[in-house]
This record gives structure tokens, sequence and C-alpha cells, in this order.
């Protein structure tokens, strides 16, 4: 009896056992079943990839973003553009470098990005479908509405003396009431222009978001900055000789003793030459100037214009300048004294300093653009002939003006030439760019009494050159023996076919 009772708890026992250790396999299926499938899921979601401002060269640590070519939630393809960023020197495009779709943009139009961090979070995946992504970037903009200013500030404002005007019930007087035309609806393109149109709004105090662009997709062009600037200033001279009456005769403006200042913040381009020019003129350096004889090369000039008028075919060079003549003899003097082309590096561990000598002649040529000063660069240019320099200056003035200069036109210098005389002054005293240990300035052409042949009074045409070098490594001795040469082939100009290579 006794061991029948205790087989059967045995067997009852055993049951039991099998029982829990079943609902424990599926529990632990199941827990892994779960565990696997959220893991799953949780890698999807990591699709979004925050795209990082690159290093655009020139140890340039922060740009302004001028403007979006994108918004949040639209699609780009790879190398599509997604704003446009001004440097110190120029304006530079930055492209995708994957598909997706925009998530977050980190920065608003006229804001500085920092290099190295993020600017923009794309979704490389995108949960969109096709046609709500196709419908995002889709040129034409919204019916229902422009999209709103980045200012968010309202553009029609409602004025005290309007509010005035109503009716106790809330309603406007019938007689109070001027009909007015719909408000037009704004491109979502409006906002964008470029930085020449950019710099001229601040000229002329003109809030870019009030103009309607005519450009395309509605960008602004600098005719709709005149306009909006002549009908804004005919407006207001309008109004006020509305104001005056013969009872109430306009009144000058009152004159007062107290003197007023009013803040300007220095745009990019002024905050980097603040920078620039501080650290350049750390830098002892001496002046020396000399007068030249531009009679031959004034008359070599007007020879050559008059053959490449009648020979050159379209897109050639029609005109010679006198520049490209004075960048030519800097180049051939800088093979008689390379040091001239030289840089003063000073070595991080030892603190010593050193000279670096290049081989190549890249004379940077000093332009007055819109946006301010800009060196853009003519690259070995003791391989190259006048021609060939004279329309690869022609193509960088081009693209000053418009604000089209890259950065591997503005980069790489060895030596600069500053033509001032093209705008005004006799001598000038210019300051060595940085990484360079001489510039040249040119003073304004002009003709002059002098004596000639058997003591008789001629005209000829002189100019003043003006360098400036680094006192540190260099002498004066040096500089006028480089300037004689100079001197030399620019007043005897034919003395360059000896020269040729």
């Amino acid at each position: 009896m006794f061991l029948r009772r205790s087989s059967r708890a045995l067997r009852r026992q055993w049951r039991t056992c099998q029982g829990m250790a079943r609902v424990g396999d599926a529990q632990i299926r199941g827990a892994y079943y779960v565990a696997a499938r959220d893991f799953h899921s949780t890698r999807r979601m990591h699709a979004v990839k925050p795209v990082l401002l690159a290093d655009i060269g020139e140890g340039i640590v922060e740009c302004e973003i001028i403007q979006w070519f994108v918004e949040p939630e639209a699609r780009v393809e790879e190398f599509s553009p997604l704003c446009e960023v001004q440097s110190d020197k120029a304006s530079v495009e930055i492209t995708s470098r994957f598909a997706g779709v925009v998530k977050k943009l980190y920065y608003d139009a006229g804001e500085m990005a920092k290099v190295g961090k993020p600017f923009v979070d794309i979704d490389i995946v995108g949960d969109a479908k096709e046609a709500d992504l196709d419908a995002l970037t889709a040129p034409e903009p919204a019916q229902d509405g422009a999209s709103a200013p980045l200012n968010k500030e309202s553009l029609n404002k409602t004025s005290e003396a309007e509010r005035s005007g109503q009716s106790p019930s809330g309603t406007p007087k019938s007689e109070d009431v001027i009909p007015q035309p719909p408000p037009r609806e704004k491109s979502r393109y409006a906002s964008l222009a470029t930085p020449a149109v950019r710099h001229l709004c601040k000229e002329l105090n003109v809030e870019i978001t009030d103009v309607d662009g005519t450009g395309k997709g509605g960008r602004v062009l600098k005719e709709d900055i005149y306009k909006f600037v002549e009908t804004r200033d005919s407006g207001e001279q309008s109004t006020q000789s509305s104001r005056t009456t013969p009872e109430t005769p306009s009144r000058a403006p009152a004159v007062t003793e107290r003197q007023t200042e009013t803040i300007v913040p220095l745009t990019n381009i002024q905050q980097q030459m603040f920078k620039a020019m501080t650290r350049s003129l750390s830098i002892p350096q001496f002046l020396y100037a000399d007068e030249i004889d531009f009679s031959q090369l004034h008359e070599l000039r007007r020879r050559m214009n008059k053959l490449l008028s009648k020979s050159a075919r379209e897109g050639d060079v029609s005109k010679l300048s006198y520049l490209p003549f004075i960048i030519k003899a800097v180049s051939l003097a800088l093979y008689k004294y390379p040091v001239l082309n030289a840089r003063v590096d000073v070595d991080p561990e030892t603190s010593k300093p050193a000279l670096v000598h290049r081989s190549q002649h890249n004379i940077g040529v000093a332009m007055d653009t819109p946006i301010g000063l800009l060196v853009p660069v003519i690259k070995n240019v003791g391989t190259k002939d006048l021609l060939s320099i004279a329309g690869e200056l022609a193509e960088l003035q081009s693209r000053a003006a418009t604000g089209k200069l890259s950065m591997q036109d503005l980069s790489g210098g060895t030596i600069t030439v500053s033509n001032i005389g093209s705008i005004g002054g006799t001598y000038v005293s210019p300051v060595i760019v940085e990484k360079e240990v001489a510039i040249l300035g040119i003073g304004r052409m002009r003709t002059v009494p002098a004596f000639g042949e058997n003591d008789q009074v001629v005209k000829k045409q002189v100019c003043n050159f003006s360098w400036s070098a680094d006192h540190r490594v260099i002498d004066g001795a040096t500089v006028a023996r480089a300037a004689e040469v100079v001197r030399q082939i620019v007043e005897e100009p034919d003395s360059m076919i000896l020269h040729l290579r």
C-alpha cells in the first residue's frame, strides 16, 4: 500500500515538472521572438544622417548661410545642391552626399555655420511615399498661401489708425473701406538672391522679402531692387507733398547740436578682412616707390589693340589693358629674385622660422567687388603669354563682379599686384597679404612734361609703382633690384621678346 501511494505521488510531481518546463520554453521562445523583432525595428530607425559642413580650405572655421535650396521633408538626390554659403572670400555651393529626405535645417539664412558641425539632417531611407516626395519638391508655389518668411513677422500689420476706424460692433464703416487688390502670393524662392543682390539690399535699406522677384522661380534681381526703391521713394515724396498745405508750410528738419551715432555691424567679408589685415600688420614691412615711364608701353598697347580689333574672334581678347604687361614683368623679375615668391614658415615645435620657396608664380590681383575687396589668383603666370593672362584676368573680373569666384580662384597666391590707379590715386602704400613677402601697388597713370632729346620738352606717360616687402627676410637692396627689372621691362616692353619660352 505504501509503495503504491509513493509511486502515484512521484508520477504527479513528474507531470507537474513537465508542464512547467513547457510553459517556460514557450515564454523563452516568445521573449526571443519579441526581442528579435524589436531589435530589427530599432535598426530601421537609425537612418537619419547629419551632414557636416566640410572644411572649404584656407583655414576658414565658419561661414554665412546665404540661401537654402531645400526645406524640411524635401527629397534630394546625390550631388543635389543643399545651400549656398559665403566664406570670407567667396560663395560656395554645398551639395548632398547621398539621396534621401531632408529632416532638419540647423541654421536659417543669414546665420553663421561652424565648419565640422552638422548643418542639415537627411534620412537616407525615407518612409514617405514617392508621390508625397514629388509634391514636396515641386517648384510651383502652394495654392493655400505662401510660406512664412524667416523673420516670423507678418508682412501685413494692422495699424492703430485702422483699428480706430471700426464701428463699436467691430465692423468697419462703409465710407472708410478702401478696396485693395488681393495680396500677391510669393514663391518660396522669393528670398533667394545672389550675394551681390543682397549687398545692394543692405546699401539701399531694402528688405528682400518685400520685393517681388521677376527672376526664375521668383528670385529677386538687381532690376527688381531698383524698381522697388524708385516706387518706395516716389510714394514717400507724394505722401509728404500731400501733407504740405498753404496753411501748414513745410519746415526744414530741426537742427540739433547733439551728435548721434549709429552702430553698423561688419559684414562677413569685412570681419575676415579685419582679422587678415590685423595679422598682416604684425609683420614689419617697408615701402619702396619708383616712377615708371609708360610712353613706349602706351604706344605698343595702342598698336596691339588695333591688331586685335581686326583679328579677334568671338570670345577672344579684343583689347589689352596695362595690367597683363605688368603681371608678366613681375613674373620675369621673380625668376631673377625668387625670394620675393617665397613665404615665411615657423616650425611649431622648435619655433624656428624658415623660408619656403615656391616654383610657380601665382600672382594675385586685388579687385574691388560689390561685396568687398577680393584677391583672385592667376596661376602659373610664368608659362602664360600676354593674351592668356589677359583672358584669365577678364574672366576673373567677370566672376568677381557677379560673386561667382570659387575657393580655387582665391587660393594659392604667392605675390600680389594691386592696381589702385584704375580708381584714382597717384601713390599707395599696400599691405602685404598673409603667407606672402611682397606686394606691388600701382598708381594712376598721368601725362607730364619731360625733357627729351636735345633738351626738348615732350609729353610722357608716367606711373608710380609702390612695393611693400617683409623686412624680416627681405632687405631694401633686393627689392630695389627686382623693381629695377620690372621698370626696365615696362619701359622697354619689346624686351619681353627676349624672355619668351
